[in-house]
């Protein structure tokens, strides 16, 4: 039979855990409060859900419900069911979504990545090292030309990967249409200078309507790739963008994230939210560094790394889930990251991942160009095995970044 498995953290209020739990499976498929009229035999037998495990010791319970509660290729309606009313009922203090295991028949309804790593390593021509990226700092504030040239500067410094930040769109001094045509300009320019692809994620989170329109544009004019604020611009919006079936790399940002996964005891856990972006159709996916200034332990971060990139995840703490096909996802290390912090970086994550360093790129004493290049420093310093204080004899720019990031 095919069934969703729904893993949960949950916390009762005054009642037992049993009672908790009948009612966390009926509000989330066939029930509701009371005994009702309208619900057959029937339909209980065949939409019921079923209690799969309970931990006592954890608290944790796993429900399976069968694959006819949901409809195909319909993220949102998933969490309608499976993370709607049950996290306001009053009989939960604290209710977490930690995974869903989905059956084949539902997978195959959503189609994935693009690209994937592969296909952007691809695209750039770069075979196994870290790719290196950075985001246009202040994140807001500066004009397109003044944009494009910060770019520019950062491209030159080795770098493959520049975006603009997540709350910039469309602002009254940088114009969306502005910035793109200006930035693009830019990895020409470095195509034609240095033989290097270089990839631009403009950020098109809008409306859905307007959102489409910024992506057509940044396809008219040549660029390889858009970035998207998937969880405040929604599933339904990563969904509506991968439907168009783009050949442009999705990078999806995960702002207002720790809004709903921070917290161990309640909400939805981040390696959901990365398993249902390499679902729709990410080709890269924030996931934090585990050293830098955002939370998330090294262990979460590989969790999640682990869901994005491979094709089977062993069962462990989260349940197993085998992605029949789906390609796998660029991780993006982002988050106060320095030159310094390369090398454990790599250690932690290994090679399939892009390393983006904002202020630790732009606050190089020397500016964005000499940030870029110790960056680039830092990495190629790790890849041959050498210590960063050793390379930086002969290394100015790596110099200044280590006297001023320790």
């Amino acid at each position: 039979m095919d069934e969703l498995i729904a893993k949960y953290y949950f916390e009762p209020c005054g009642v037992s855990a049993t009672k908790a739990t009948r009612q966390i499976m009926a509000e989330s498929s066939i029930g509701t409060w009371t005994d009702i009229q309208t619900l057959t035999a029937k339909m209980r037998k065949h939409l019921g859900p079923r209690t799969v495990q309970y931990s006592k010791k954890t608290k944790t319970l796993q429900i399976a419900y069968p694959l006819n509660l949901f409809e195909l290729g319909n993220v949102p309606q998933l969490l309608s069911a499976l993370a709607g009313n049950i996290f306001g009922m009053k009989i939960i203090n604290n209710l977490r979504l930690v995974d869903i295991k989905l059956p084949k028949n539902y997978v195959k309804s959503f189609r994935g990545p693009r690209f994937g790593f592969k296909g952007v390593r691809k695209i750039l021509g770069i075979k196994k090292r870290p790719l290196l990226g950075t985001i246009i700092k202040p994140k807001v504030g500066l004009r397109p030309k003044e944009f494009a040239a910060v770019a520019y500067e950062a491209y030159s410094g080795g770098l493959d990967f520049v975006k603009d930040d997540e709350n910039l769109t469309s602002l009254k001094f940088c114009k969306f249409e502005d910035r793109v045509v200006k930035t693009l300009e830019t990895v020409d320019r470095i195509k034609e200078e240095q033989g290097r692809t270089v990839l631009y994620a403009a950020n098109v989170t809008a409306p859905s309507r307007l959102m489409i329109k910024r992506a057509d544009f940044v396809r008219a004019h040549g660029g390889k790739c858009i970035m998207l604020d998937i969880l405040t611009a929604g599933f339904s919006a990563l969904q509506e963008l991968r439907a168009q079936n783009y050949k442009m790399v999705i990078h999806a940002h995960r702002a207002g994230h720790a809004a709903v996964t921070r917290s161990r005891r309640h909400g939805i856990s981040m390696y959901m939210i990365a398993k249902l972006a390499r679902l729709i159709g990410a080709d890269q996916l924030h996931i934090g560094t585990a050293v830098g200034k955002m939370e998330g332990s090294k262990q979460d971060v590989m969790l999640i790394k682990d869901v994005i990139q491979r094709q089977h995840v062993a069962a462990g703490v989260y349940l197993s889930q085998d992605w029949y096909g789906l390609r796998p996802v660029f991780a993006v290390a982002s988050g106060g990251l320095y030159p310094s912090l390369v090398p454990e970086v790599v250690k932690i994550m290994g090679n399939d991942i892009v390393i983006q360093a904002g202020g630790g790129v732009h606050g190089h004493p020397d500016g964005t160009g000499a940030g870029a290049r110790a960056m680039r420093q830092a990495l190629d310093a790790t890849l041959s095995g050498t210590p960063l204080n050793k390379y930086a004899r002969t290394h100015n720019e790596l110099k200044e970044a280590l006297k001023k990031w320790r």
